[in-house]
């Protein structure tokens, strides 16, 4: 699997996200320009000016007014995702909690357990396909599965590193996870030392299958394509890499 390698951020990536036909990848950076490229070929079709600052999300399509303003009790939400039927939202942040909120009302229906949810910040959180769950990576090294209606913790996924981002498959049973050693100290150590590989797990065994290198620093964003038969990835190094799937990647057996 080799990897397209994309350059059209100056800053370290913070997000990655595929429309819903899987034909564009969207990717956000400290560089305050948002990148939009072509999924098959890494080819940079535009990019969108405006922000005078950090692009931490984004969306594909969104409306300009706020309808509804959520905060959290404690530090900075980092991600948020609509719930079930759009009746809900999802956040989790800083203080390490994943919650749901009413989404029309505002009001705080569910927290997670602080014994079984994460120990320290929250950094991704991605639903999958359809919608019945989402997976968070902290840097508490792990990522945890986890039911979108009941909060109920599924699976467990541990690495021997921070995790910044995650996906789920909309293919096949896995799940990548991918961080590495904290940037403020990627100048000490060489790649291998750092742990900038992303990492594949079998999402119902919970066991390590797999990783790609190719990362020079932290990777910050991940996503898969719609059509399951690639995936992306975005680093503290400022470079995106489009990953096409081999034959061999679709007949892994556990």
């Amino acid at each position: 699997m080799r990897p397209i390698l994309m350059k059209g951020h100056e800053r370290p990536l913070t997000f990655l996200k595929y429309n819903r036909e899987g034909d564009l990848l969207f990717s956000c950076a400290k560089d305050h320009t948002p990148t939009v490229w072509f999924a098959d070929n890494g080819e940079r079709l535009g990019t969108y000016r405006g922000h005078n600052g950090a692009v931490w999300c984004c969306d594909v399509s969104q409306t300009g007014e706020s309808v509804l303003t959520i905060k959290g009790p404690q530090g900075r939400i980092n991600r948020a995702v609509w719930g079930p039927l759009n009746k809900t939202i999802i956040s989790a942040g800083e203080d390490a909690v994943i919650r749901i909120w009413d989404s029309e009302t505002g009001q705080l229906l569910k927290e997670s357990d602080k014994e079984t949810g994460h120990q320290k910040t929250v950094t991704s959180l991605l639903k999958s396909a359809d919608g019945s769950h989402f997976l968070t990576g902290s840097l508490d090294k792990s990522a945890k599965l986890w039911d979108s209606r009941t909060l109920t913790l599924i699976k467990t996924y541990v690495t021997e590193r921070p995790v910044n981002a995650c996906a789920i498959s909309p293919l096949l049973d896995h799940v990548v996870l991918g961080g590495g050693q904290d940037a403020s100290h990627v100048t000490t150590t060489d790649r291998r030392a750092g742990k900038f590989e992303a990492k594949f797990f079998h999402k119902i065994l919970q066991e390590e299958i797999g990783g790609v290198k190719g990362h020079f620093g932290p990777i910050n964003a991940l996503a898969f394509n719609p059509d399951g038969r690639s995936f992306s990835s975005g680093g503290e190094d400022g470079y995106v890499r489009l990953h096409h799937f081999d034959p061999d990647y679709f007949n892994i057996k556990m």
